[in-house]
């Protein structure tokens, strides 16, 4: 005899982030708009008037799914199929077009940028011994690279569990999620994951299952700050936040336009530019239809300038036709430089934190560089500054260290700085 009651299985047949959405939309419903249940069709359309000009018509559409599914599993009629609602909404779309928002794809380059720094990152937790910034820079990792090379979403990583992760030699490991977006049966499915010569994701997998000595339960976790690992795996809402912040520090500009669809986006995005026909693309990421597929696609040409330029090469007299876009003069490329930064904090009144201060001097002066704190008391950091010659090295290191002065002073805290090069035995202070 099964333990379960009917309305536990009744519970496990629809995603629990859909069934979150829809009962929040059906509260907006009737508490924030004052909808009664069950609702009419004249009652549906009022509430679509009422919200035209501030939700979207995606959003609009969402609400009418979560009321036609609240009217379903309570035996009552749809209002929501009346032509009224649906002239409504109709005229709603004409009336309020709005532009598709779409995830920021998150670049190869990015991904190989934050993967570099991560590795740096762990190589000086592990000199440090900060077992919780080592773990969770390990996490993070393995997070990003098996995001991006499986494009999952970000529901689906923190859905992954470690016991069904499974290593095939030379070839990869497969991951089996029990249940995702496009799986509308419930039957689960089967990643296969590539085994890489760089930036892979399986290495970084399974480094961060070796230093974690996980073998069940959730693949990704929260770590305290003792380093200790939590129970619970890591909340969808929260992942988002947790790679902007990573970008931050790794350094990449704009971090905040990332949203949780930019690993699968960016990963679709590469693909199709190094040759990936559709139909590929949607089996290996799991889409079922070409429409899902192409709103996630990056066409390499999509002003068909380079279609339309070649054809305008091949005509009578091309030679002598003034040229539309005048070439680009040549700019000597930047020169990453490793500096070694030192600073001591100390406040200036008795029982006065340097925390904040330290947490506005990283987020503003030091992750543009790409820093890492090489010790535990975060008084020196390794940077990267690029740098196209040495005056304009000269010129962003003393405006960092003029930046942290300031901020320094803003908070009450005396400074001392000191930058400089190893390897050209250059200074700054």
């Amino acid at each position: 005899m099964s333990s379960h009651s009917l309305e536990t299985y009744l519970r496990a047949a629809q995603r629990d982030n859909t069934q979150r959405s829809y009962a929040a939309a059906v509260q907006h419903f009737e508490v924030a708009w004052g909808g009664l249940l069950p609702a009419t069709s004249d009652t549906v359309a009022r509430y679509l008037v009422a919200y035209a000009n501030v939700l979207s018509t995606n959003t609009l559409r969402h609400r009418l799914a979560a009321l036609s599914q609240w009217h379903q599993a309570h035996g009552f009629s749809d209002p929501t199929t009346a032509a009224v609602v649906k002239k409504t909404l109709k005229g709603i779309q004409a009336l309020h077009p709005a532009r598709e928002k779409r995830a920021e794809p998150l670049q190869l380059t990015s991904v190989a940028r934050v993967a570099d720094w991560l590795d740096a990152a762990i190589e000086a937790a592990d000199r440090r011994a900060d077992r919780a910034d080592a773990l969770r820079c390990r996490r993070d990792r393995a997070m990003l690279l098996l995001g991006f090379w499986r494009g999952f979403r970000v529901d689906e990583l923190v859905r992954l569990r470690s016991e069904h992760i499974a290593v095939i030699p030379e070839q990869g490991m497969t991951c089996f999620l029990g249940r995702s977006k496009t799986d509308r049966q419930g039957i689960g499915t089967t990643y296969r994951v590539p085994a890489l010569s760089r930036w892979c994701p399986v290495k970084a997998t399974l480094d961060w299952i070796s230093a974690t000595g996980l073998a069940t339960g959730p693949l990704f976790r929260g770590v305290t700050r003792s380093g200790t690992l939590r129970a619970a795996a890591l909340h969808h809402n929260s992942v988002v936040p947790l790679l902007r912040q990573l970008f931050l520090r790794a350094g990449l500009a704009s971090p905040e336009t990332y949203s949780g669809h930019s690993l699968r986006r960016g990963f679709a995005g590469w693909a199709s530019a190094n040759g990936w026909d559709a139909r590929a693309l949607m089996e290996y990421v799991g889409w079922k239809d070409i429409h899902s597929a192409m709103r996630y696609i990056d066409a390499p040409d999509a002003f068909g300038r380079e279609r339309i330029e070649a054809a305008l090469a091949a005509l009578p007299g091309n030679d002598t036709a003034p040229a539309l876009i005048k070439p680009s003069p040549s700019i000597t490329s930047p020169v990453v430089v490793p500096l070694i930064l030192e600073l001591s904090l100390t406040p200036r009144r008795q029982r006065q934190s340097v925390a904040k201060a330290r947490r506005t001097i990283e987020t503003i002066c030091l992750s543009p560089h790409q820093a890492i704190a090489l010790n535990t008391d975060r008084s020196r950091y390794a940077l990267r500054v690029e740098a196209a010659d040495d005056l304009m090295l000269d010129e962003i290191a003393s405006s960092l260290i003029e930046d942290l002065y300031r901020i320094a002073d803003n908070h009450g805290h005396q400074l001392d700085a000191s930058l400089h090069d190893e390897v050209g035995d250059r200074h700054w202070t």
